[in-house]
């Protein structure tokens, strides 16, 4: 699996992560021997919230990561509720807790809510002092939102922007991306096979061209997706992580690379269409 340089974290994290929202709908088992195997096969980049399961996602996160925290890149999320100077404090302890370790490689403000940015990035700042978070950084933040987080840095600028990016929700390439990319920060796509559409089916229009140019690669629809999102050096890519079918199908996303004519049919394919007024987020 293929790594890069996460933000101003410094850190080399694995370009295709394990993202882990609703992983608390299947066995504990099921969930454990899934994101083991991801991490076997390099994917060593996990996501979770507090909110995932009302904090039952990074339960299921300790039990997989049991003897191998050393090996993870460990990300988790704050709920904008909590995100006052003291709530951020308390809430990084009972996540800290639930995932039965010392420290997160990175802490997320989870959307931007009723707390000022200031008193959050000052909790940020004090966990890092505490050795409590490594980096910290936001999510679901369009290009003003980040600006004004970046002018409020103190120890260091956020080290990611964590955002809902797929085939057929691609805003953030107007903006979003860009302003990363110029300010060192990395972007995070979650939900990349799509949320409530789904994964283009494989008869309509798009879904033709992406098992065209998969049949070419030995590969599959799914893993070319990926591959498109990854094409700009600055982003992630967090699927979820349930199954061993799919994280095995997941992983093989890192074995091969498009070719401009490629991407030039998927992105006819998938026109990102113009700027929208607020960035999508689900």
């Amino acid at each position: 699996m293929e790594s890069r340089p996460f933000g101003s974290s410094s850190r080399q994290v694995s370009e295709i992560g394990q993202g882990t929202w609703n992983i608390d709908h299947v066995p504990v088992d099921t969930a454990v021997q899934a994101l083991r195997r991801g991490i076997d096969l390099g994917m060593t980049h996990i996501d979770t919230a507090e909110m995932y399961g009302s904090g039952k996602a990074e339960r299921f996160i300790a039990k997989a990561i049991a003897g191998r925290r050393n090996e993870i890149f460990l990300v988790s999320k704050v709920l904008p509720s909590n995100a006052s100077r003291k709530g951020v404090v308390q809430a990084c302890e009972a996540t800290l807790a639930r995932l039965n370790t010392d420290r997160l490689d990175c802490y997320l403000l989870h959307w931007r809510g009723i707390h000022a940015l200031r008193d959050t990035v000052a909790a940020f700042d004090q966990l890092t002092r505490d050795g409590k978070i490594l980096s910290w950084g936001v999510s679901n933040f369009d290009v003003n939102d980040l600006e004004e987080v970046y002018g409020l840095s103190g120890m260091s600028p956020p080290a990611c922007n964590q955002v809902l990016y797929h085939l057929e929700k691609r805003a953030i390439e107007h903006a979003v991306i860009p302003w990363c990319l110029t300010h060192g920060i990395a972007v995070v796509a979650y939900s990349p096979f799509g949320s409530h559409s789904g994964f283009p089916a494989p008869r309509s229009a798009g879904g033709r061209v992406l098992q065209q140019i998969a049949d070419r690669h030995g590969a599959t629809s799914r893993q070319v997706a990926l591959r498109f999102l990854l094409r700009n050096s600055s982003v992630f890519v967090i699927p979820k992580a349930s199954t061993l079918e799919h994280v095995v199908d997941n992983a093989k996303a890192g074995g091969f690379e498009l070719s401009s004519a490629e991407v030039a049919r998927i992105e006819a394919a998938f026109p990102r269409g113009p700027r929208p007024r607020f960035l999508p987020m689900i």
